[in-house]
């Protein structure tokens, strides 16, 4: 059997992942905050970061080309 690399993903869907991504790096940065160091812990929240870097790599982000771009 192989691995299914096509992936129909809406752009909410993504959302969602990214959120859950995110609320779950909270709870481990926390949990390290409070002392808590065992490698497994930290080699997760490396692999959600890097998850995370790679979602916010593919997006297209909007800039509008016909008036000034006021930044938020």
């Amino acid at each position: 059997m192989k691995p299914n690399k096509k992936f129909e993903l809406s752009v909410r869907d993504i959302e969602i992942i990214e959120n859950a991504l995110r609320a779950k790096a909270g709870r481990r940065g926390l949990a390290i905050a409070q002392g808590e160091t065992s490698e497994k812990l930290r080699e997760e929240m490396h692999e959600i970061q890097e998850l995370l870097g790679r979602i916010h790599s593919q997006k297209n982000w909007y800039r509008p080309k016909d008036k000034n771009y006021v930044g938020g």
